[in-house]
């Protein structure tokens, strides 16, 4: 591949509109020794693609411009690097990027071989594309952190899920209740009905008096709250808590870190607990397989060819979108 040039979208500068994004052509990479060289055939946008364009995580991300944007790919192998042993040329993957890097919105992407996993052909480009900083976002929360099992052994719970059509929300009402659990979920009016269909018990009306409240319409106190949606302030949950519930946040603020300062230092049962992604091969392994029995699957809102990125982009930001936003060369 050395000498051969591909499309990718770049940015210059933090802080910028969708509109200062370039379609261009720069050199395809070389796998370095634990790489693999993905040909991509899907790539996702998250919220943190947008914040770290916005320059909200400076001076961490991004670490360099001309910035291509992207953590999450699905495509083909087309070359590994000297140490890699468990993929070769034409294998389908999944594959997430480091957000330090990106490097998704491309034509051709290299990745650490130690992010990339299998995908099987039930499993198509755009599914898996959507899968891996949500998805794993989604199942540590509820995993690792929360402690629900998703063979339905665990205790019962109650659970909440805010944001609940957003990338995250959708695939935590779906695992969620692959355990032993009650799921209420939260959403806008419209949206209530694919969240139903993703399997909540419940879903509210979040611009309603009571969803507003995080109420659950049974009356039910929730063990454990998944907070994917908009900042919301402890005197909000706090009523609708059980005596031991942990909030765990996955889109934190200086508010949220704050608020768990403040219960750690206090000893209080109930605690708001920030979600920092962890991503791990042999999760994002577990989440694919769940999509090829049927387990699981990616709510698409569109699609966009590469070329019209700006648009996916501005979609991105508008923060409407359901699900995940997938571009496609």
């Amino acid at each position: 591949m050395a000498g051969r040039l591909m499309h990718a979208v770049q940015y210059n500068s933090c802080g910028g509109e969708p509109s200062d994004f370039k379609y261009v052509e720069v050199p395809v990479p070389s796998p370095k020794k634990d790489e693999v060289l993905i040909k991509v055939e899907a790539a996702s946008l998250s919220p943190v693609d947008w914040r770290i364009q916005q320059g909200m995580l400076r001076p961490m991300f991004p670490r360099e411009f001309p910035q291509t944007p992207g953590t999450d790919v699905a495509g083909e192998v087309a070359d590994v690097g000297s140490g890699v042993k468990n993929f070769k040329a034409g294998d389908k993957v999944v594959a997430m990027l480091n957000f330090a890097n990106g490097g998704g919105l491309s034509e051709y992407i290299v990745a650490k071989a130690n992010l990339t996993v299998p995908r099987p052909p039930e499993v198509s480009a755009a599914e898996g594309a959507g899968l891996p900083a949500a998805g794993l976002m989604a199942y540590q929360a509820l995993t690792d952190s929360a402690g629900i099992k998703l063979d339905g052994s665990g205790k019962p719970a109650n659970i909440l899920i805010t944001g609940a059509a957003d990338g995250a929300g959708c695939y935590a009402v779906q695992l969620a209740k692959l355990g032993n659990t009650h799921v209420t979920a939260t959403c806008v009016a419209q949206h209530i009905e694919l969240v139903k269909s993703l399997g909540a018990d419940e879903v509210v009306d979040c611009t309603s008096p009571d969803g507003a409240a995080l109420k659950s319409p049974s009356g039910k106190k929730y063990d454990i709250v998944i907070h994917c949606g908009a900042p919301t302030p402890w005197s909000t949950f706090e009523p609708n808590l059980g005596s031991n519930a942990k909030i765990f946040d996955l889109n934190p603020t200086p508010s949220a870190i704050k608020t768990y300062a403040l219960k750690k230092l206090t000893f209080s049962k109930k605690q708001l607990i920030p979600v920092l992604l962890s991503p791990k091969a042999e999760n994002l392994d577990y989440l694919v397989k769940l999509m090829k029995e049927g387990k699981l699957k990616t709510v698409i809102d569109s699609k966009y060819s590469l070329s019209k990125a700006e648009d996916a982009w501005a979609k991105n930001v508008d923060e409407k979108a359901i699900g995940k936003i997938i571009l496609e060369p």
